[in-house]
């Protein structure tokens, strides 16, 4: 997780999974819009978190679209991570709330967040270095075969599987046997992106993917990010990066001091007025929604 945020909170207990009958349903909200193609897949109004008397996150709005890249951009303390883990079922916000699919739902835990095909994509990736690719691309969601007490894990269904869903990502690996942590940051940033889509992720969360990659390296990450968004996942990608960015977003949503400091739309913006915007020069707040 980036370290922009200075803020540690207690991640909640496991939650139920999605066939649990305690898992959160959507909570009545008022009058919901007429067509779901017209309505954003994840929403999140008005937004609070503090700790104790530090406000880390005030009044943030946003809107993430299936099929889109919405870039969450901020220094250092903007609020980065504090947003991500609202988002992701880590803390539960101060205020506001946050709307799936028009319905207003309540995570208790990342585990519920998952639940509902909300997945985030940490720095430290949650990939086992000695274990193979194929290995850790079916972790958490083996193939078994069998029943009840000869029931066992099927690692020809599972090398085919890994093989199939990474080349459907155009990512194309000479040995699936061999260990992840022989791979390159990109390769590894890539295989839990295709992790995350083939387990049902609807809306990806990626924190600062190329923060600690060289150009090659975060080019490739940017080019799988276009990649998730063109299966039809709705991406939301963090990053303190403009360029980086620019490159594989269509909404910039800019964040300082925990509040939202503007949202512009491709090809309304550059480079240069984004880290001005991060900046905070001017100390404007901007519109939060549309």
């Amino acid at each position: 997780m980036n370290g922009g945020d200075s803020h540690h909170g207690r991640a909640h207990g496991p939650g139920p999974g999605p066939d649990d009958s305690r898992a959160p349903g959507p909570v009545p909200s008022g009058a919901r819009p007429e067509s779901s193609a017209a309505r954003p897949l994840l929403a999140a109004e008005s937004l609070s978190r503090r700790f104790g008397g530090v406000v880390a996150l005030e009044d943030v709005s946003l809107e993430v679209r299936t099929g889109a890249v919405t870039c969450v951009l901020g220094d250092n303390g903007a609020g980065k991570s504090t947003l991500i883990r609202i988002l992701s079922g880590v803390y539960p916000p101060s205020g506001g709330r946050i709307l799936l699919e028009g319905g207003e739902v309540r995570f208790r835990s990342p585990r519920e967040a998952r639940a509902y095909g909300i997945a985030t994509v940490h720095q430290n990736l949650g990939v086992i270095p000695l274990m193979s690719v194929w290995r850790n691309f079916v972790l958490g969601a083996e193939p078994t075969r069998g029943w009840g007490p000869t029931r066992r894990l099927d690692r020809k269904a599972a090398r085919r599987t890994a093989a199939d869903e990474l080349a459907r990502m155009g990512i194309h690996l000479r040995d699936m046997e061999q260990p992840v942590g022989v791979l390159s940051g990109g390769e590894r940033q890539s295989l839990a992106i295709a992790r995350a889509l083939h387990q049902g992720a609807r809306v990806l969360i990626l924190d600062e993917p190329t923060a600690a990659l060289g150009v090659r390296q975060s080019e490739l990450v940017l080019e799988h990010v276009g990649r998730a968004r063109d299966r039809g996942a709705a991406v939301i990608l963090i990053t303190h990066n403009p360029a980086h960015a620019l490159r594989a977003g269509d909404r910039f949503v800019v964040l300082t001091r925990g509040r939202v400091a503007a949202l512009r739309e491709r090809g309304r913006t550059d480079e240069g007025e984004l880290k001005e915007l991060m900046g905070g020069v001017g100390g404007r707040v901007e519109t939060q929604k549309g």
